[in-house]
């Protein structure tokens, strides 16, 4: 089993865990069902396994039990990118910045952190109990970001899905701009 599959594991079986990845990092594993079957263009599968509030999907890319299984988020507005080389790193993103998706709007990561922080003065307290919890190492917001800015880089071509019919129209990318 690799370290994805145990953690995705421990996440389905703890429903602390899960509920702590569902609020604020809107990584809700009860949100399995994408709101369309989505196709890569290497035949891959894709595999849902979480989903968030506006309607996204979280993917795991490839077999089962693979070695190498990158995890895709794609929004119901037709945008995708790669989160994470793993589950693992992915969800480490999710935690220490669980407002990752409004990066793609333009907003810097101190305006949303001062937001986050504002609203909910103990997040960095929740945050290093979470990771500890999960057995992630911690990682600073400007590691998360430049790890968030390679994966994104690597969603294109092999990881930007399509709706499988005639057309085969590919999502766009949701940093399309790249990252601030």
């Amino acid at each position: 089993m690799t370290a994805s599959d145990d953690l995705l594991r421990r996440i389905e079986q703890e429903p602390s865990l899960a509920t702590a990845l569902a609020w604020p990092g809107d990584f809700d594993v009860e949100r399995r069902d994408p709101i369309e079957d989505l196709a890569l263009p290497t035949g891959d599968p894709l595999h849902p396994i979480a989903g968030c509030g506006a309607g996204g999907t979280y993917y795991l890319c490839g077999e089962a039990g693979a070695e190498e299984r990158p995890v895709l988020y794609a929004d119901s507005e037709g945008q995708a990118t790669l989160i994470g080389a793993d589950l693992v790193e992915a969800i480490t993103l999710i935690v220490v910045l669980p407002f990752w998706r409004d990066l793609a709007k333009g907003f810097t990561i101190s305006q949303l952190g001062a937001d986050l922080r504002a609203d909910h003065p103990d997040f960095n307290t929740e945050r290093d109990r979470l990771l500890h919890a999960l057995g992630l190492a911690p990682t600073s917001e400007e590691e998360a970001i430049a790890r968030l800015r390679a994966i994104a880089a690597r969603t294109a071509p092999n990881h930007v899905p399509h709706v499988p019919d005639d057309e085969h129209l590919p999502y766009e990318l949701l940093f399309g701009d790249g990252l601030g």
